[in-house]
């Protein structure tokens, strides 16, 4: 897996405890940052309410279908896609049918 440096701020009362947490399990803080983001992206990306945010993002252009997917898992992706492909023809056929 490749990385990519991020740097952020956090307040020094989280740096803190990252490093009291860091001492303790023998991690360093980005082991532990990395750990509570996936545990946090997890719970998340299990609410239906995001997962629909998610496709929403994806039907109007803003994320790619293997970010989708990614996300939602390939079957549902592919179920979107599907019916994004039929929805852009609709307006296809629509606009062609108006210029008659």
């Amino acid at each position: 897996m490749s990385t990519k440096r991020v740097n952020f701020r956090l307040p020094e009362e989280l740096v803190a405890h990252v490093d009291i947490a860091a001492e303790v399990t023998h991690k360093n803080r980005t082991e532990i940052l990395i750990e509570a983001l996936r545990q946090y992206l997890e719970e998340i990306e299990s609410e239906e309410s995001f997962r629909e945010a998610v496709v929403e993002l994806y039907l109007a252009g803003h994320i790619e279908f293997d970010q989708l997917a990614e996300i939602i898992g390939r079957q549902d992706a592919e179920a979107v896609r599907a019916s994004k492909n039929v929805l852009d023809r609709g307006e296809e056929l629509a606009d062609k049918l108006a210029d008659f």
